[in-house]
């Protein structure tokens, strides 16, 4: 997609987002569905075997926090790989704020996706809150011992780091452009494996902001929008930088296709340079040999 001025936009642009926006709140809603109501399952089976309280609050076991985790990665790989090529798939206001700073999208497609991606995650919960036993256990909150501090800046770098797969995978066109869901699926698989005993690992308002919508909103709730937010802005900063340093000069290829641009055999190489280096010391051997030669003819004269 060709960069968009910031306000300027015709009426065929304007409907083509207000046509990609309504699906967004489709697709939002998909994996929103998908992640928080397993996360709600997870924790009904704490209910049921710990009791309410240890559901909520922790703590949780390994088991329980892999599967958290293992189902938003998921979760993200099945939703994107659906809607992808129709709206780019972002399903996160962090992550429409980094595609509107690189100039992917417009601004008004930028407000048009904070407010499907809003109105997605608050349907997902509905949904999950009127499906579901009670009690409601998909909010946001703040791991046992930590900090608001802590958790925003958790939330910071695993946000940005998101934000960077998203940017380095999809945004940068390359012939791996079409798998770019795995690698960042496997990106918010491993930031929840550290995130989500401390934080929820939200690195998501929409996450965060649909739930508290339905079941109420805590004194942290701001961390989730402050800490992705921010993310997103020092990710696009370090990704920024990489442009301008022309990264794909550091080590060209890397998307190459062609066995010809493989490593030669090891052993031909090696041959190679055993005989350039007998050459060189033959050289070496005549240029000393021939300047000898003329010192002893000067001395004859």
């Amino acid at each position: 997609m060709a960069p968009r001025r910031l306000f300027s936009v015709t009426n065929q642009e304007l409907r083509e987002d207000i046509k990609a926006a309504s699906i967004e709140v489709i697709g939002t809603t998909v994996f929103l569905l998908l992640a928080l109501g397993s996360i709600q399952s997870a924790k009904l089976s704490v209910v049921a075997t710990q009791g309410a309280g240890v559901a909520e609050f922790g703590p949780h076991s390994l088991d329980h926090n892999i599967y958290i985790s293992a189902s938003a990665g998921v979760s993200l790989l099945a939703s994107a790989w659906m809607f992808y090529r129709i709206t780019g798939g972002l399903f996160n206001p962090a992550v429409s704020l980094a595609l509107r700073l690189i100039g992917q999208i417009s601004t008004i497609r930028l407000v048009l996706y904070f407010i499907a991606q809003l109105t997605g995650a608050i349907i997902a919960s509905a949904i999950i809150r009127g499906v579901t036993p009670e009690p409601f256990l998909i909010k946001t909150k703040l791991g046992e011992n930590i900090n608001l501090v802590q958790g925003l800046f958790i939330e910071v770098f695993c946000t940005a780091i998101l934000i960077l797969a998203i940017l380095m995978l999809a945004a940068e066109k390359s012939k791996l452009t079409p798998m770019a869901p795995i690698g960042i699926s496997m990106t918010l698989f491993a930031c929840h494996m550290f995130a989500v005993s401390f934080t929820g690992a939200s690195l998501n308002p929409a996450r965060s902001f649909g739930p508290s919508v339905v079941g109420g909103f805590g004194r942290e709730h701001w961390i989730y929008w402050v800490g992705p937010l921010a993310g997103s802005c020092l990710s696009v900063l370090f990704y920024l930088w990489l442009k301008h340093t022309k990264y794909w000069r550091i080590n060209p290829g890397q998307t190459a296709t062609d066995p010809s641009e493989s490593p030669e055999d090891p052993v031909k190489r090696i041959e190679s340079d055993v005989e350039k280096d007998r050459r060189d010391h033959n050289t070496k051997r005549e240029a000393i040999s021939n300047h000898q030669g003329a010192l002893r003819g000067e001395d004859n004269v």
